[in-house]
């Protein structure tokens, strides 16, 4: 599942803090993992209660993150992902909707820290080619070429999804595992002023 930077905007303010919630991210990770759910199996992975994923599986429906799935009858209703991604960028918003793309980066970033520390802590139970990748480094870069690191690395994303709809199951590859492509490019901020000392 993608999420931070793809194909649908969202730019409403009540719909970006509904992903503000790490309950949330979780429930949309389930979903894009096995293809579809009910809040009784949501529950069942997650250890929540029925009533809280039903609860969290509502508000996300309620913005346009997940769906019920068509021509399901029963009791339980089943939830499908929506779209495989969402823009939680600031551009283009008022100062309410930054805000709020502010809180759902922030349990967007919470929710995929804790993920790879889990991932991590469990590397030595996997064989060597399924095991974690982490790598991180400062570089000085100018504007120009800071934007072309986004652009490559987001290229590498892009190449891997590029022929597979990741929102249906069928189209996984044989022998494939669930991988998850992190990608973040930030640039710290100015330099302070010298004080003149």
């Amino acid at each position: 599942m993608f999420f931070v930077t793809d194909e649908k905007a969202t730019r409403d303010p009540k719909a970006l803090r509904a992903l503000a919630h790490p309950v949330r991210w979780q429930l949309l990770d389930l979903l894009g993992s096995e293809g579809t759910a009910t809040a009784t199996r949501c529950a069942e992975v997650l250890g929540e209660s029925v009533a809280s994923c039903s609860y969290h599986l509502g508000m996300l429906a309620k913005y346009g993150y997940i769906e019920e799935v068509p021509g399901r009858t029963g009791r339980e209703k089943p939830w499908r992902l929506a779209s495989a991604g969402q823009d939680l960028g600031p551009g283009g918003l008022d100062a309410e909707g930054q805000l709020a793309a502010e809180a759902a980066t922030e349990a967007f970033l919470d929710h995929e820290f804790a993920r790879t520390r889990q991932r991590c802590r469990r590397a030595s139970l996997e064989p060597a080619q399924w095991r974690p990748a982490l790598s991180g480094e400062d570089v000085w870069l100018t504007e120009q070429e800071y934007a072309a690191a986004k652009e490559e690395l987001l290229a590498v994303l892009e190449r891997y999804r590029r022929d597979r709809d990741l929102l249906d199951p069928s189209h996984r590859p044989a022998g494939g595992r669930q991988a998850r492509l992190f990608i973040a490019v930030s640039v710290a901020p100015p330099p302070a002023a010298a004080t003149g000392r």
